[in-house]
């Protein structure tokens, strides 16, 4: 892929999401009022995730290869006044690297499961990027139960067969493969619209590859790339509000849910990269604050 191409795939954001590695040890001052927790799940994987504050629960699912406190202008923000639950999905941060489950339909029921092991009353559910497709996935197959609303972020829903896109998908997964430190590092530098210190992009990028190439492909594959490549048919299961938040470059996949979703709301960040929550946090976390507000 030539290097303009890696570059576009930052910007446009697409389903690639790195984040910030963070210690255990060092959560506790890096995130204060956080706590570190687990759960197995009932394929005995131990999931980590981020807990803390009080009241009407969020619960935050990241991307592809990223650990959980990507969130963390968020969780500073809703620890305030909300309970706050950040997820490692499998193989990425804290959470335990295995060679099994990698794939869209586990994930989501990794986060049913999670729900179900909160014990809370409905939560708003926000995914990002390919955690949008999971949460999307996870309501297909067990419903809204455990949910108040959901709030979908710059996440692609379908890529169209023999599109440009699929093409895209195809060599950008050829290119993981084929030299996964000099794509991860471009990608990264291209994902922020705002800028970043070159620390914190060179921890992002570590991040990322902290997950071993092989489940880096195979989870990103697994919803683009290879079987099910269309996620709009979950959307007729969605009978909770909806907020989808997305860049510019999301504003068809944001229109189809509006289309699809009868109590469904749309912004988009016109300025921002695909870690919309990153580059302009105040007004992001303004427009979920609004929104879950309106659930109670």
């Amino acid at each position: 892929m030539h290097r303009s191409a890696l570059v576009r795939l930052g910007s446009l954001g697409l389903m690639l999401s790195l984040a910030t590695a963070v210690p255990a040890d060092a959560r506790a001052a890096a995130l204060p009022g956080l706590a570190d927790q687990w759960f197995v799940t009932s394929d005995s994987v131990r999931l980590h995730y981020l807990s803390g504050g009080s009241g009407p629960t969020i619960v935050f699912v990241p991307g592809w290869t990223m650990p959980a406190e990507i969130w963390e202008p968020q969780l500073r923000y809703f620890v305030r006044s909300h309970r706050v639950i950040a997820l490692d999905p499998r193989s990425q941060g804290a959470s335990d690297r295995v060679s099994e489950g990698n794939f869209v339909d586990r994930r989501a029921q990794d986060v049913h499961e999670l729900l179900r092991h909160l014990g809370a009353q409905p939560v708003v559910l926000v995914g990002w990027s390919l955690g949008v497709v999971e949460v999307l996935r996870l309501v297909e197959r067990f419903g809204t139960a455990d949910i108040a609303g959901l709030v979908l972020v710059d996440g692609l829903i379908w890529v169209t067969p023999n599109s440009s896109m699929e093409a895209f998908f195809d060599s950008a997964l050829v290119h993981l493969l084929r030299d996964r430190r000099a794509f991860t590092a471009t990608f990264v530098r291209g994902m922020y619209r705002t800028p970043q210190d070159p620390r914190y992009l060179e921890r992002i990028t570590h991040a990322a590859l902290s997950t071993p190439t092989p489940t880096a492909y195979t989870v990103l594959a697994s919803a683009y790339a290879v079987g099910r490549r269309d996620w709009r048919s979950a959307l007729s299961r969605v009978d909770r509000p909806v907020l989808c938040v997305g860049t510019a470059f999301m504003r068809e996949t944001a229109d189809t849910v509006r289309a699809r979703v009868r109590d469904s709301e749309v912004e988009i960040f016109e300025q921002a990269g695909h870690a919309v929550f990153v580059d302009e946090p105040e007004r992001f976390n303004r427009v979920v604050e609004r929104f879950v507000q309106r659930l109670r």
